[in-house]
């Protein structure tokens, strides 16, 4: 039986690295990664025995999205499931807020969304059958103070998702997206302890999630069990913002 084909972007750390780890299991990954090598490199070699592999390229340029997907179905024959992880921050107050910081944000977490997921729908369609899963969050739903940049991103993404789906439905394309709450990664630990208490006193569960937990959903959407369901936001917050 031919096992299905994942590209993960971002997916050098965090919930990125964990969503390839979760996939690993039942498909042979591609860890997308635009700067971090080694680092993508320490997460290929955690990964279960399959046919994985690594693969560089900036999200954000359209041309060389297109060479890489070209180049993973030459070697791989097809692409059934894309994960779009990949994403940054660059917070500041909207007053203070540079062009350079909205700008970069809007081009990696949006746009670079937009590429793969363009890309890749030419690809599926001609399959007729595909899952693209793409990574929100909750403040694309409820916006936060110094993130208006990262909100309107995130925002982006959620919209983009439910006008994918109902384009790509027909040809049996499911795309989804799940938005995390607050997720202990690298990204995470560099915040402060009072900010922290502060998030941790508006979640129910009075715990951060995992990206393990991420990872979980992750691979839920990309089964076949989740064949019905399109257009979604699966929402991971301990219920923040319930």
């Amino acid at each position: 039986m031919t096992r299905k084909v994942a590209l993960v972007t971002g997916a050098s750390r965090g919930i990125g690295a964990a969503i390839a780890k979760s996939l690993a299991k039942d498909h042979d990954v591609i860890i997308n990664f635009a700067s971090r090598e080694e680092q993508a490199l320490e997460v290929l070699h955690t990964l279960p025995e399959g046919n994985h592999s690594i693969y560089k390229c900036d999200v954000q340029d359209h041309d060389a999205v297109k060479v890489m997907m070209e180049e993973i179905v030459k070697q791989y024959g097809h692409i059934d499931v894309l994960v779009n992880n990949a994403g940054i921050t660059r917070d500041n107050l909207m007053m203070k807020m540079s062009d350079e910081d909205f700008d970069k944000v809007m081009s990696i977490n949006t746009k670079g969304c937009f590429n793969c997921i363009q890309t890749v729908s030419r690809i599926m369609m001609k399959q007729r059958a595909g899952k693209i899963i793409n990574i929100a969050s909750v403040i694309g739903l409820i916006g936060n103070m110094g993130q208006v940049n990262y909100a309107a991103s995130k925002g982006a993404i959620i919209a983009m998702t439910k006008a994918s789906a109902k384009e790509l439905g027909s040809r049996n394309i499911q795309v989804n997206a799940i938005a995390p709450g607050f997720i202990e990664t690298e990204m995470t630990q560099v915040l402060h302890d009072e900010l922290k208490q502060k998030m941790l006193d508006l979640i129910p569960l009075k715990r951060f999630g995992q990206a393990d937990e991420v990872a979980a959903v992750a691979k839920f959407l990309a089964s076949c069990d989740a064949d019905y369901i399109t257009g979604q936001v699966l929402v991971i917050d301990g219920g923040m913002v319930m």
